[in-house]
């Protein structure tokens, strides 16, 4: 019975597909990275220097690094499932990360009650992977899906809503090298510059292999650097132990650095193979991270927050994007833009046409590509939804954004409170000036409390059993 609702949905969404030329070899390839929990700046070509990324950092000196990247949300499932659709969370109804039917949404003592857990992404929301497959693409993800309840296992995919029902023809599940898949975070017997096999990405290379002759979307979804940090390489944590940077700090850093470098090992196998193969010149590579970096592994962040808030640590991401036909190498762009526009992206670089009658949220890229700080972008405005809190971090409270130019506005459902920020002479948020500039502050609030009431945003409710005066559950 589900079938054709998602029949129609793809009528809707992908009117015509036209190849750019006779063969559907000449359509760009697509290769999409999205690693977990990487914070803004902990790159070498983001800044820190700490961490050493020579793949990624090469990746950005061959394409265009931007600026002013935002994943959909400050947590993974919701983010992804905006990626994949183009749609924000507020859109999807996916605000939070997946849980068990078990799962309670409510805490306790808190002043508002959360919407219910979304436990799968809906099969209604069209992906990506669907659209490039009905436009000849070869579709693959190998790595993390976490957009469905967990099935078996932690993480498990599920038969009935994993990727194979949302358009990946080709997919495996499993951890890889991760720690997610060893329980002992003991170091292994590896020599200096050798490293675990990590079947994610060698899976991801026969994928490669494969459809080399044939146009490909590959979702590479990377756990790393995601909890729980740990390399089994010795001689890659003492490298980082003895950095000077290391010494003294909250958490371990060292293993933390030598973790994301690991990242990066893998990062730069999946990009030789792109190299090997012939297909570096006909090939778009995105990457970018799902959300902020976790506040255990924050050091020398000059971001506010971090994973869980709408702060700039929370939802400010890197992205790079090399197509060595289109874009030009060493460029950068500081135009704010926001993950929900990579599908957008794709579809235009796949000459896919988008129905309007299924509304998504983002723009294409392409044009940055070749004009990569054009004024035309300056006024668009970017949302963020995030009706929950978390029983462990105090800034995640329920909360929505809006940017737009150089002002970003948070409003927080508890007390209808605002701040507002001049993003671009105030990255770490420091200065709200919601009192100095009123009407911007009243223009962005209203702005932002349309376009969730147009996507029927789900909401925080009051709590029927809080007791606003005593600041806790009433007494009956």
């Amino acid at each position: 019975m589900k079938a054709f609702p998602k029949r129609l949905g793809h009528f809707l969404f992908a009117l015509f597909f036209f190849p750019l030329g006779t063969l559907a070899a000449a359509l760009p390839n697509i290769l999409f990275i999205l690693v977990d929990d990487l914070g803004w700046s902990e790159l070498g070509c983001y800044g820190d220097d700490f961490f050493e990324t020579p793949n990624v950092d090469q990746l950005a000196a061959e394409g265009m690094r931007f600026t002013d990247a935002y994943a959909p949300a400050p947590i993974c499932s919701a983010s992804r499932a905006s990626f994949l659709t183009g749609r924000t969370p507020a859109r999807t109804g996916l605000e939070f990360v997946v849980k068990r039917k078990q799962d309670k949404p409510a805490l306790a003592n808190t002043r508002l009650l959360q919407p219910p857990f979304t436990l799968d992404m809906p099969l209604e929301e069209v992906t990506i992977a669907e659209i490039l497959k009905d436009a000849g693409y070869r579709t693959g993800i190998f790595g993390k899906w976490h957009l469905n309840e967990h099935y078996k296992a932690y993480q498990g995919w599920s038969p009935t809503h994993g990727p194979r029902q949302q358009g990946f023809q080709d997919a495996k599940e499993g951890f890889g090298a991760h720690p997610y898949s060893y329980q002992d975070r003991k170091f292994g017997s590896y020599d200096k510059g050798e490293y675990p096999q990590d079947a994610v990405t060698e899976n991801s290379i026969e994928f490669l292999k494969e459809n080399r002759n044939h146009p490909f979307f590959l979702f590479y979804s990377s756990f790393y650097p995601h909890e729980p940090v740990h390399t089994r390489c010795q001689w890659l944590y003492d490298k980082y132990a003895a950095k000077p940077e290391a010494k003294g700090t909250a958490g371990d850093r060292a293993m933390y650095g030598a973790f994301v470098e690991q990242m990066d090992h893998y990062i730069g196998q999946l990009l030789t193979a792109i190299d090997d193969l012939g297909l570096r010149e006909n090939t778009l590579v995105v990457f970018s991270s799902d959300n902020g970096n976790s506040p255990m592994y924050q050091y020398r962040n000059i971001l506010r927050g971090g994973k869980w808030d709408l702060y700039e640590g929370g939802i400010r991401v890197p992205l790079i994007a090399r197509w060595p036909s289109r874009i030009q190498a060493g460029s950068k762009s500081s135009i704010p833009v926001h993950g929900v526009d990579l599908l957008p992206t794709f579809l235009e670089i796949a000459t896919v046409s988008i129905s309007k009658d299924r509304p998504i949220d983002g723009s294409s890229l392409v044009k940055l590509f070749s004009n990569p700080n054009s004024s035309k972008w300056q006024d668009r405005e970017l949302y963020w939804h995030f009706p929950y809190y978390h029983p462990r971090i105090t800034l995640s409270r329920p909360q929505s954004a809006i940017r737009r130019g150089p002002w970003k506005l948070i409003y927080f459902y508890e007390d209808h409170s605002v701040q507002l920020f001049n993003v671009e002479r105030d990255i770490g948020e420091r200065n709200d000036l919601s009192t100095a500039r009123p009407e911007i502050a009243s223009d962005l609030q209203s702005s932002l409390q349309t376009y969730l009431q147009t996507s029927y945003a789900r909401m925080p409710k009051p709590h029927p059993d809080y007791d606003s005066a005593n600041g806790g559950p009433i007494q009956r």
